[in-house]
Formats: structure tokens, sequence, C-alpha cells
């Protein structure tokens, strides 16, 4: 299979996910709007897709997240299978990603050096 069409469908797996989380995973205890598929990896036989999924709250609250999409995987994969019109819809391996997390932790702190180098010359 081509690199380019390997590429086109990790991102239209990952417009798909977002979707299917945002608009069909109802389940009370969780609040899809603090979730983001920041990356989807497919092989190159579309037989496996690593999505990593960003969640903005608590370690507590991510693990419940992670803990939630891991009991629907099969259902996200059925929808997704519907979206894509795949023969076979690849199998999905959850991972926690943290690099927005990150850099919002970042921003924060150069944002704290900026006020105190601001204080600093007054």
């Amino acid at each position: 299979m081509s690199k380019r069409r390997q590429e086109r469908m990790s991102v239209e797996i990952q417009r798909l996910l977002a979707q299917i989380m945002r608009e069909q995973i109802k389940d009370p205890r969780v609040d899809f709007s603090t979730v983001s598929v920041t990356r989807v990896d497919v092989s190159p036989d579309l037989g496996h897709a690593r999505v990593n999924i960003s969640i903005l709250g608590n370690e507590e609250k991510q693990q419940e997240i992670m803990k939630v999409l891991e009991k629907a995987k099969g259902f996200v994969r059925t929808e997704l299978a519907r979206g894509v019109q795949l023969r076979h819809a690849p199998e999905l391996e959850f991972r926690l990603d943290k690099s927005i997390e990150h850099g919002i932790r970042i921003s924060s702190l150069l944002d704290e050096i900026k006020q105190e180098e601001g204080t600093a010359k007054e």
C-alpha cells in the first residue's frame, strides 16, 4: 500500500474517532469535551491503529476515561468501520498522550517568568 493512502486513512480515522467520541459514546461518568485525538498511526496493512488520546484533567480523570475507552473499543471499532467503509476495521490501541498538558505547563511557566521579569524591572 502506498504511504500516501496510509496517511490519508490515518487522518480520516482521526476525524471519525473524534466525532464518535464526541457524539456517540454515552457514558454519564465521562465528559468527552476534554478529550482530543491527537494522532493516529496506522500500520501499512491497515490492520492496526495506534490512537493517541489527550485528556485534560487530573490523573484520576485520565485513567477513568482510558478505562471507558477500553470498554467501548468494540463499539468504536464498529462505528469506525461504518464510517471508513473498509472491509476490516483496524484493531485499535488507545494510548494516553500528555503532550498538550505538557505544553500548557510550559506556557504557564513562561508566563510566570515574564511576570517576574516585569516586576523586577520596576
